[in-house]
């Protein structure tokens, strides 16, 4: 019979929340965005009021390793479930601020009624009206504060309003300030328990919460191990990826950031100080996509549950956990944070993504394949074998192999892991001309990325390798001599149909998939657009042939069959385009289709 692998407790709300402000709970969400809406918040709040269950909160103690000396060092207790729920009541009732998306900071109160008309609606968001009616309460946490004068409070309410009976007022406050005595359920789970047994409890446990990413994971772990001085530097780094996080998004943020002396002091500081006058959006890292490159390049493995392993001290040989283990990974975590950070690494790697084309996010898809690349740039630029001068064109031949095939999808760690092992066992240029052999023969070029294209979704990503191709070989917008498709994409432009909709639609073609084909979409100049409005492609194209001869422009700005039929081309465009109509849509389709995949061939081989 297997043993008991977590125990069950209950604490009042006001310890719980006394244990996050003592680090006896390890809490780094509060430090990212608050996912839940401010709705729920509330709806948390009158549950507790009204005495109804809230759920359990998960915690598991980090475990005890072993130090040099033999002496066992104790954990702290990572609150790995139920961290909405705690910001929620630290944002509500203690009054800290929490993060919205995008990294701005700002309070969720909470107003109160003591005597609604309505009893489901006794708590609200709080809005200008809560300020202005005198029966409400504005913000709750305000009841909370250490010293708050209750009878003044008290006092003030009934001259406010005077046909409240203060002995009412005072249970009604007094079953509000009780919520700070509402019992939680907390499940401690056992220390000794490995990752996949604590990933499996969780997920079992709260399959419809806010699943924690074992990235999550990670920036408890190193919230819990403390700075230099009572550690190894653990919650440093992680300020460090919350930081450049949140620098890569709002550039203006580091005006607060230089406020953390504590951070200020410490050696990455003037590493991440560059984000502050960058603008590139082409990769902007959350802490997952930072954590797992910092991971990956350095440690040789492609699971993330293997980094919590190691930073718990586990080795994997004697399954024991040891001390030194912790050390050699804080010191391999913090070298891979520091590569990570560092400008010229960081700007390199984007001008190789923007050189093959993808100068804007729209047109990455998968953000694995891209954290999957920023490693590779960093395995052969410390790998001696390999010529640097050629790295970037390394990184962007197997970055877009990797989007055409979709490999980093499905069971992306899985994928990587095995890669990496690949990498190490054979170098890079042998596995990467195995996988060219094998995945990339004239078969796949001839049929398999045609079918590819036979899709209605424009975020797929033979279509966006096909886009990147077309600003990576200075590709004319549809028929535009001097507007390119780069220029569309990034300043002002959107795809458009070659057979319109509307025309479709009009001939019997009412299904999305068949009209919104992506080989029946090109990016187009709105204004040509409109001209040629919802005609057949026989109609338009015979005002261009005219203007072509009388040079009198009415679409676009094409004034000769030669250039007419170079833009067609640089498109992939059957020339035959000129005088089809709704009957030959489908042999435009597929025709299209084989010549946007040649074209895509020939980019990738051109890189």
């Amino acid at each position: 019979m297997n043993g008991e692998k977590f125990s069950l407790m209950q604490y009042p709300v006001s310890a719980i929340l006394g244990f996050i402000e003592a680090d006896d709970f390890i809490i780094p969400e509060i430090q990212r965005p608050f996912v839940w809406k401010r709705s729920q918040v509330r709806d948390l709040i009158d549950s507790l009021y009204n005495g109804y269950p809230t759920g359990y909160i998960i915690t598991w103690k980090n475990p005890d390793v072993m130090t040099k000396d033999g002496q066992k060092s104790n954990g702290k207790k990572i609150l790995i479930d139920g961290q909405q729920r705690i910001t929620a009541l630290m944002a509500a009732i203690v009054g800290k601020e929490v993060l919205d998306s995008d990294f701005n900071k700002d309070r969720i109160k909470i107003a109160f009624n003591p005597f609604p008309e309505d009893e489901s609606k006794r708590f609200a968001v709080q809005d200008a009206s809560h300020l202005k009616d005198k029966r409400w309460i504005p913000d709750i946490s305000e009841l909370f504060k250490s010293g708050f004068k209750m009878r003044a409070f008290e006092n003030q309410y009934g001259a406010d309003n005077p046909d409240v009976d203060l002995d009412d007022l005072a249970d009604v406050l007094s079953s509000l300030t009780g919520i700070g005595n509402r019992p939680i359920g907390v499940i401690e789970l056992d220390q000794k328990l490995d990752m996949d047994v604590v990933t499996e409890i969780f997920i079992r446990i709260n399959s419809k919460g806010t699943m924690l990413s074992q990235s999550d994971f990670v920036m408890s772990k190193m919230a819990a191990d403390g700075d230099f001085s009572e550690g190894h530097g653990g919650s440093l780094l992680r300020k460090t990826v919350d930081y450049f996080c949140h620098l890569a998004v709002k550039p203006e943020f580091y005006s607060t950031m230089i406020r953390d002396e504590q951070f200020v002091g410490s050696k990455y500081a003037d590493k991440i100080k560059w984000l502050a006058s960058s603008n590139d959006d082409i990769y902007d890292p959350d802490y997952d996509d930072m954590i797992r490159v910092s991971f990956m390049h350095k440690f040789g493995r492609g699971r993330l549950s293997d980094l919590v392993s190691l930073l718990s001290g586990r080795d994997f040989k004697t399954q024991q956990y040891l001390e030194s283990v912790v050390v050699d990974s804080y010191r391999l975590l913090d070298e891979g944070v520091l590569d990570f950070i560092n400008q010229y690494n960081f700007e390199q790697f984007v001008l190789a993504v923007r050189g093959a084309g993808f100068i804007s996010p729209r047109l990455l898809g998968s953000k694995m394949a891209l954290d999957f690349a920023f490693t590779l740039f960093l395995m052969l630029k410390a790998d001696p074998g390999i010529e640097k001068s050629q790295i970037k064109r390394y990184v962007q031949k197997w970055f877009v192999l990797s989007m055409l095939t979709s490999r980093y999808t499905g069971s992306p760690e899985s994928v990587m892991d095995r890669d990496m092992r690949n990498i190490a066992e054979k170098g890079f240029l042998v596995f990467q001309k195995e996988n060219e052999d094998a995945q990339l023969s004239e078969s796949f070029w001839e049929v398999t990325l045609p079918q590819y294209l036979e899709t209605s979704s424009t975020t797929s990503p033979a279509f966006n390798v096909f886009l990147a191709a077309q600003v990576n070989l200075n590709c004319n917008s549809f028929l535009m001599r001097g507007t390119k498709i780069s220029d569309l994409i990034t300043i002002s432009g959107d795809v458009h149909h070659i057979f319109p909709k509307a025309y479709l639609k009009r001939n019997g073609m009412d299904s999305k998939v068949r009209y919104n084909q992506v080989a029946n979409f090109i990016y187009l100049d709105t204004q040509v657009n409109k001209a040629v409005g919802d005609n057949a492609p026989n109609t338009y194209f015979a005002k261009i042939r005219k203007q072509c001869q009388d040079k009198q422009i009415v679409i676009g700005n094409i004034a000769s069959e030669e250039d007419l039929l170079a833009n067609l081309a640089e498109n992939c465009i059957p020339a035959e385009v000129i005088d089809m109509t709704v009957d030959d849509y489908d042999a435009f389709l597929l025709d299209r289709r084989k010549m946007m995949a040649r074209l895509i061939e020939n980019y990738y081989k051109g890189l």
